[in-house]
């Protein structure tokens, strides 16, 4: 008997030994995730970076990531490469690049197409500006018998056009962050469609059926959801600019982005959703930078089935399709806007404007004391077959009639689609007056009614400048916070309860937080939190519990995540630094993991 004591004795010790190395954090050898110990795992090469500044220079500016768990890729808006680099999760090596004919990764050698007719034409429009002029990032085509994009030296290449980039604008330090791109992503459930916010006020929609570098995705729509900065400049007839954005990026500097070249700024952070009693397949995207915020929601059921559906059509062409997309000449398939232009009547007693039969009207009159500015898409909203659907205003932001300078730079941010309510919720910097308060709005789309979307509650969420919102289990849904501009606030987020907007917790290990993340995985809340007080950290929260978890360092103005359910691996975009080891002088993306 004596020997089988002594081989009991002996794993009773080897799992002692196992178990207590549990309780060291980032210990790659133990074998255990008892401690919740992260640690970066590898360094991802981001196609044409480099420390000299030619062709790319190093992965210094980039926006959203979104990660694709049916073909385990993802896709990160990188703004010094001009495009979206697409890193695939299988071998963790960036697989292609997604971008335009302006593009420094590939110098434009896998510009993506945009869509044709059977018989090869081109069918999207090219987009007007803000002042009437054509802008070279949307599609460059040549509608057979209507318009031809005619740009000096930017003709009809048919291929999508590109994205302005931090080349164009330079980056979030001196404030014209809001005409830079790529910026907000979606994808839909089934891994096919990508949605990318572009700088020229409009969503480009991309074909992932096909998605290499032989064979880039198809632009299958661009939908504009405002009007274009006037990135260009002249030189049409009538409406000469030669000075491009120059007058923007001056105006820029306090007065927020006031001249009319401007136009709409960026179209950024998108959520996409199904609405569960008619099929439904909205997205969410909002221009939510100052001057004018609003939101825009989008019917996209015809564009992501790739075929005629009712009156709409599968590339979200304008009223008139001969023409150039433009104030007057409305995507089809926009089912509505909210403006948040402080609009009369407002019921005052409320925390929103809950009146209702608004049509929409140009909201920048008299706006910057009386200034005209371009707005939105004015007039009346366009839904099926162009008949004009009413959309409404939300709530006035801080900043609404207030006098040049007085204007806060914050505004709309991320956004999610509650299916337990069939709405969706868009966090608002600005809500109102008091700067220290920040909530999240309610918008019911208003599928089926007469009104269109609508605001129909605002969530109050005290000492934050909400920044972005991710649902996780059942109706829990993580509100992300930073601080407002100029103003610090308490290191906090929030989980809230998607229907009633009640503050299930209050986490106060981790802020300063931009994008955030759920995974379904391992059931937690991943948080980017680049302005962290102590430094910008990658925070992880239990979303069982709702409790902290850990903060593992990450690198300057590291704010965005997404993570692989299958690995649980997290990607996390490092700009150049010690972070990223052997890319260090370039940048990296990190891949980040339990150990």
């Amino acid at each position: 008997m004596r020997p089988r004591i002594l081989f009991t004795s002996f794993l009773t010790a080897l799992f002692v030994i196992l178990s207590g190395c549990g309780t060291v954090k980032n210990c790659p050898v133990c074998g255990t995730t008892l401690a919740d110990g992260y640690t970066n795992i590898d360094v991802i090469a981001v196609p044409e970076h480099n420390a000299t500044g030619e062709p790319g220079g190093p992965f210094n500016s980039f926006d959203i990531g979104v990660f694709d768990p049916v073909n385990r890729k993802f896709f990160v808006s990188d703004r010094v490469g001009l495009v979206v680099a697409v890193i695939d999760a299988n071998t963790d090596i960036a697989s292609n690049i997604i971008g335009g004919a302006n593009s420094v990764s590939g110098a434009g050698n896998f510009a993506s197409a945009c869509a044709k007719d059977g018989a090869g034409n081109d069918i999207i429009p090219p987009i007007l500006t803000a002042l009437g002029n054509f802008t070279r990032y949307g599609c460059r085509t040549a509608i057979p018998g209507g318009v031809t994009f005619n740009i000096p030296t930017f003709g009809a290449n048919h291929l999508f056009g590109g994205f302005p980039g931090a080349q164009c604008c330079a980056a979030r330090a001196n404030g014209i962050n809001p005409l830079s791109a790529p910026d907000g992503e979606a994808i839909t459930p089934d891994g096919k469609t990508l949605f990318i916010g572009n700088g020229s006020s409009s969503v480009v929609v991309f074909d992932l059926t096909t998605n290499t570098p032989a064979q880039p995705p198809v632009v299958i729509a661009t939908i504009p959801t405002g009007q274009s900065a006037d990135y260009d400049g002249g030189p049409n007839p009538g409406l000469p600019n030669p000075t491009g954005i120059a007058g923007c990026i001056t105006s820029a500097n306090g007065r927020a982005f006031s001249d009319p070249t401007c136009g709409d700024l960026r179209a950024d952070e998108m959520s996409f959703g199904v609405d569960a009693a008619t099929g439904t397949q909205m997205l969410l995207v909002t221009n939510g930078d100052p001057g004018l915020p609003f939101a825009t929601i989008i019917n996209m059921s015809a564009v992501v089935a790739r075929a005629a559906v009712g009156a709409l059509d599968p590339n979200c062409l304008p009223v008139n399709r001969l023409q150039a997309y433009g104030p007057t000449n409305f995507p089809t398939c926009i089912m509505g806007q909210i403006y948040y232009d402080g609009a009369l009547p407002v019921d005052n007693t409320v925390a929103v404007d809950n009146a209702n039969g608004f049509a929409c009207p140009d909201p920048s009159l008299a706006f910057f004391g009386g200034a005209p500015v371009p707005s939105g898409v004015s007039g009346a909203g366009v839904g099926a077959g162009g008949a004009n659907v009413p959309c409404h205003h939300g709530p006035a932001l801080s900043f609404a009639g207030a006098p040049f300078g007085a204007i806060s730079p914050a505004g709309l941010g991320g956004s999610a689609f509650n299916p337990n309510t069939g709405h969706f919720l868009v966090t608002n910097a600005n809500a109102t007056p008091d700067l220290t308060v920040g909530t999240v709005d309610e918008i019911d789309p208003g599928i089926g009614t007469t009104h269109g979307p609508v605001v129909v509650n605002s969530f109050i969420m005290p000492k934050c400048m909400p920044t972005s919102i991710v649902q996780g289990p059942g109706n829990n849904f993580l509100v992300g916070c930073a601080d407002h501009d100029g103003i610090a606030f308490p290191i906090n987020e929030y989980v809230i309860d998607g229907s009633s907007g009640a503050i299930l917790a209050t986490i106060d290990n981790v802020g300063g937080v931009d994008e955030t993340w759920y995974n379904s995985g391992d059931n937690r809340y991943y948080l980017a939190a680049r302005d962290m007080p102590t430094g910008p950290v990658m925070g992880v929260i239990d979303a069982k519990t709702n409790q902290w978890l850990v903060n593992v360092p990450t690198n300057a103005n590291s704010h965005s995540i997404a993570v692989d359910p299958s690995t649980n691996h997290a990607f996390v975009p490092l700009q150049a630094g010690p972070a990223c080891t052997t890319q260090s002088a370039n940048g990296c993306i990190g891949v980040y993991a339990q150990q």
